[in-house]
């Protein structure tokens, strides 16, 4: 039996099912693997329809070894990056691999050549399939499980990716805090969230329940427009937002959430999502045919929670005002039961928000990375 390597595109629904199951594969004996929401995984790769790929190109990519799949690649075209950053960049995502190196080169050599055919001048990943949803590869924090919605990744990984030529562009920090570094906040922030509260006659308030759909457009619209400057950053399309309101319903606790008003305009939010990786592991990332009611039932118990974003409007960035909207969030997390914080992901450029949440008393504790790399000599 041959034990050569080839790559080939994905084209029938076992190509699919194989590119899925390679990641139970790769992470059989790894305690710290949560599986993903297998339902979102499929959407997201271009299996089942999503929104993004109304304006994306993709193909997806298996590499065998003789009959053995060992490796998968998803090759993007974001053509509203490509828009907005005037570029002609390709991406990868999703890419798993067991530890082959002459595997995993293929399976980017492949992916390369399909972008360069389509185009493309330079590639960026990992992204799940934008910097909008998962992305970045785990170089630092392997001691512990992921988040929800952070990558895992096995640590060989960053090996087989320079391997091809890919080089850092951008790191991406997670910090962790503890309910007890509030008895030793610096003064510092406190006074920034008074003297911003009062200066603008900041109103705050959680999502309502009753507008949940209105409310968490105004979320997601804050967000289009707080990034517009921030590296690699592209908007969400309306059909995108439509689709993560539709997600996020039965997963936001609307008591930890903020939004932000000014004269009863929403102008920042800040939004923290419960850790449901606890939970998903459990259900071994199966919303059917009762995930979906262990997850909603299990909420209350939770203890960690994810602080997505906070985001301000351009005119009034740099004021504070993200400070004060999580200042609202905390004594609901306290009532919930929180005991550790985590602040993710937080570019390695963003200098204000790092400096900010380090001097908060907040610990590094994973770091992700974004490769980028030429296609003129593939």
């Amino acid at each position: 039996m041959s034990n050569a390597v080839r790559c080939e595109p994905v084209q029938t629904r076992r190509d699919q099912k194989a590119f899925l199951n390679l990641e139970r594969e790769v992470y059989r004996d790894d305690p710290h693997w949560v599986p993903p929401l297998w339902q979102v995984r499929r959407e997201l790769v271009g299996f089942k329809p999503h929104p993004f790929y109304d304006d994306a190109d993709r193909q997806a990519l298996l590499v065998r070894r003789g009959d053995k799949v060992v490796g998968r690649l998803l090759a993007i075209i974001n053509h509203g990056h490509n828009r907005c950053h005037d570029e002609q960049r390709g991406f990868f995502g999703f890419f798993e691999c067991l530890d082959d190196i002459e595997a995993s080169n293929e399976l980017f050599a492949t992916a390369m050549r399909w972008l360069r055919d389509q185009g493309m001048t330079d590639v960026r990943g990992p992204v799940n399939p934008s910097l909008n949803y998962d992305c970045g590869l785990l170089i630092d924090g392997f001691d512990s499980p992921p988040t929800f919605l952070i990558p895992y990744n096995r640590d060989y990984y960053e090996r087989l990716i320079e391997a091809s030529g890919f080089k850092k562009v951008q790191d991406l920090f997670s910090y962790e805090a503890h309910i007890d570094i509030l008895d030793d906040l610096d003064p510092k922030l406190l006074f920034v969230i008074n003297e911003a509260t009062k200066r603008f006659n900041v109103k705050c308030r959680p999502i309502d329940r009753r507008r949940f759909k209105q409310d968490v457009r105004s979320f997601l619209e804050i967000y289009n427009l707080s990034l517009q400057q921030t590296w690699g950053y592209v908007p969400m399309s309306e059909a995108e937002i439509d689709h993560q309101v539709k997600g996020l319903k039965h997963l936001i606790v609307p008591e930890l959430t903020s939004i932000a008003e000014i004269d009863g305009r929403p102008v920042g939010a800040g939004f923290g999502l419960l850790d449901f990786n606890q939970v998903i592991k459990q259900i071994d990332g199966r919303l059917f045919p009762l995930g979906w009611l262990k997850l909603i039932m299990a909420k209350r118990k939770i203890d960690r929670l994810r602080l997505i974003s906070t985001n301000v409007i351009p005119e009034y960035q740099k004021w504070g005002l993200g400070l004060v909207t999580l200042a609202h969030i905390l004594p609901s997390a306290i009532a919930h039961g929180i005991q550790i914080g985590e602040f993710s992901w937080v570019l390695e450029s963003n200098s204000l928000s790092r400096g900010t949440i380090e001097r908060g008393g907040a610990t590094r504790t994973k770091v992700h990375r974004i490769y980028d790399r030429s296609l003129t000599d593939v």
